[in-house]
């Protein structure tokens, strides 16, 4: 688990939490893996989740699609953490770059996550930055998109079980542009 670098609080007491550190560690309610459309772990975060939570996500993961169908940006899957030291792990799917309306879309990805996660009564999770890795989103927009959803969340959804929201990146450079965008979002010295 890393250590917070910088949070904020808003007003109904909700906290948004950056951190530089490995996703598959965070002790929160549920992490968010960046999936694809097929919940397919090939690389990347999805990748790590199954490394180190099990084979059982994967089984998880595979019985989600064949019952449900693919994975959309607005509705994200979710399975057992396997041996993960959170309870869940939600299956979020970002754009790629290039596709169209991506910003939307992941807009739509991060919403669909926070939902997720208040309608399975959880009250604390941990996001990657969704499609900036080999989904090719640019770094700083995706902060943007980011900051914006969350604080929008929080305002629109004031009495919501969801107290903690952590961005959690393991990359320095993407870590460093998502801590620069929650500066500025949030006025911070």
């Amino acid at each position: 688990m890393g250590q917070t670098q910088a949070s904020h609080i808003f007003p109904n007491r909700h906290t948004l939490e950056i951190l530089q550190g490995d996703l598959t560690e965070e002790k929160v309610d549920a992490i968010v893996n960046a999936a694809n459309s097929q919940l397919m772990h090939g690389g990347g975060v999805a990748a790590a989740i199954v490394q180190k939570g099990g084979e059982i996500i994967r089984v998880e993961s595979d019985a989600w699609v064949k019952t449900n169908g693919s994975v959309t940006h607005s509705k994200p899957a979710y399975t057992s953490a396997g041996h993960l030291p959170c309870k869940v792990v939600i299956h979020a799917v970002g754009p790629l770059w290039g596709s169209g309306e991506e910003e939307t879309k992941l807009c739509t990805a991060i919403r669909g996550s926070l939902e997720l996660a208040e309608q399975l009564g959880l009250t604390s999770i941990a996001l990657p930055p969704i499609s900036t890795g080999i989904f090719g989103f640019p770094k700083e927009k995706a902060a943007r998109v980011f900051m914006q959803t969350i604080q929008d969340f929080f305002i629109q959804k004031p009495q919501s079980s969801l107290c903690l929201v952590r961005l959690v990146i393991i990359d320095t450079l993407t870590y460093q542009i998502f801590l620069d965008q929650f500066q500025k979002t949030f006025k911070m010295q």
